[in-house]
């Protein structure tokens, strides 16, 4: 090229830079977008830092075969227990924020931090909140020919012979276990903890007279309730539930007893606000689906299906509350 055609081309070339720039900006500017836009572009793991066949389990197999029909991606059930769900968390927190990892966990949440001193991580800091899914009575249950026929009993015997009533729980730092220790503080009672590895041992102890009483979720106790196998003494929840109408909340009998137990849904910190928004309106939408309400009310809840700041106020009542009542019981993770 000589020095006619380098002068030659000088006028045109800022004309054809002004044409290009601004499409190669245009280009970059709408490739965020459209990235989030095509989220979910492939499968979602969907992590539950429990067994399967607990009632969390079959909440989130229902929650994330909803989401993948409306989002047209499968939702995997990855179950990874242990460390009362710490491990599963612990998981979806070091996970890139990238819509691809999400979790399905209980109050536990709340309570992993009063009861490990070495945690690593703050629930309310370290993890996006997506949504409250919904609120899970714990039931206060005996078999059903038990001498306890009310929680009245329960607290009368309590107070009377300390330490001669027994408690099963799915196990040590358990939201269940928290629930009766909680029960004991509140009403001033010395009830003597018995630890199983699931409810479902703690309920065939019961059955076989091991223990006196066991804190179990609705999911595990309404049908055996119901077959007349077993009493539900009372719930935990700040009001009867309508699954159990002429069952009282523990409050009505212990003022000042109300043992939150829940299930949500959480990120990883910094997931970006058009996939928290997505999935947000998906789960919110399956509030009033009819169908989806019956299969919960099926297991004595009531779908929630909250906004993300209602999760974050959730956590920062309850934390600070399950520090307390573990303190009180003395209660640490082995």
């Amino acid at each position: 090229m000589n020095a006619t055609t380098m002068r030659g081309a000088g006028p045109q070339a800022p004309r054809l830079t002004r044409r290009i720039l601004p499409a190669l900006a245009g280009g970059l500017l709408a490739t965020p977008a459209v990235a989030q836009e095509a989220w979910p572009a492939r499968p979602v793991r969907l992590t539950i830092p429990f067994a399967p066949g607990g009632p969390i389990d079959t909440v989130g197999r229902l929650v994330g075969e909803r989401l993948r029909e409306r989002l047209g991606q499968p939702f995997i059930i990855d179950n990874r227990a242990g460390a009362g769900g710490s491990i599963g968390l612990r998981a979806v927190v070091q996970a890139p924020p990238d819509g691809y990892s999400v979790i399905l966990t209980s109050s536990s949440l709340a309570i992993l931090p009063a009861i490990y001193a070495n945690l690593g991580f703050d629930p309310r800091t370290d993890l996006t909140p997506v949504s409250l899914v919904a609120e899970i009575a714990t039931t206060i249950v005996v078999r059903a020919d038990h001498r306890f026929t009310s929680l009245a009993d329960l607290v009368a015997e309590a107070r009377a012979k300390p330490g001669i009533v027994t408690y099963g729980t799915s196990g040590i730092g358990s939201s269940n276990h928290l629930s009766g220790a909680m029960l004991a503080s509140v009403a001033g009672l010395d009830m003597t903890h018995v630890p199983y590895r699931g409810a479902a041992q703690a309920t065939n102890a019961m059955y076989a007279g091991d223990i006196d009483v066991v804190f179990a979720s609705t999911v595990e106790t309404l049908g055996q309730a119901r077959e007349g196998r077993a009493r539900i003494l009372a719930v935990t929840t700040a009001s009867r539930i309508p699954a159990l109408p002429d069952v009282p909340a523990a409050v009505e009998i212990v003022p000042g007893y109300i043992a939150p137990n829940w299930f949500a849904i959480a990120a990883p910190k910094g997931l970006p606000a058009p996939i928290l928004t997505r999935l947000s309106a998906e789960l919110a939408a399956l509030r009033t689906d009819p169908d989806f309400r019956a299969r919960f009310a099926t297991l004595g809840a009531e779908p929630l299906m909250s906004a993300p700041d209602v999760l974050a106020a959730r956590l920062a009542e309850d934390v600070p509350t399950w520090r307390r009542v573990a303190a009180q019981a003395g209660i640490r993770a082995e």
